[in-house]
């Protein structure tokens, strides 16, 4: 069972890796030239992955994946230690601060997202290049 938790914490930390870099690739790609961070489904999916984050902490919900986690870890035998690698990740992810802080700052990250959606705009293949002057 803790091999489980420890597969949803390392998803989980995978997810939380594609959100926080594309908050900083997008306008640094855009800086660049470089086209495919104008990508319209992974924008799409960045987009909604942290409206996904900003809507929980708003309602005062956790992540379906920390719950997950949660749940297999207490499953776990008591003499089965987690891996360091999970102990490690843990701390990472959950930060001892109050629900409030999380809110603000998922809230705000998410409105960040919403203006990189309209600076640096998504593209579909069938739309004509952006080109900069």
């Amino acid at each position: 069972m803790q091999t489980f938790a420890t597969a949803i914490l390392l998803v989980h930390l995978a997810i939380v890796a594609f959100n926080v870099g594309g908050l900083i690739v997008v306008p640094v790609g855009a800086a660049l030239h470089w086209h495919w961070v104008r990508g319209f489904w992974w924008r799409l999916l960045h987009l909604l992955s942290l409206f996904v984050v900003a809507a929980q902490a708003l309602f005062g919900r956790a992540c379906f994946l920390t719950l997950w986690q949660f749940a297999a870890e207490h499953g776990a035998a008591a003499d089965e230690p987690p891996p360091l690698i999970a102990t490690w990740i843990n701390r990472l992810l959950y930060w001892p601060l109050p629900h409030g802080v999380f809110v603000a700052a998922y809230l705000a990250v998410f409105a960040y997202t919403v203006a990189l959606w309209v600076w640096v705009r998504p593209t579909r293949a069938t739309d004509p290049p952006i080109t900069t002057r």
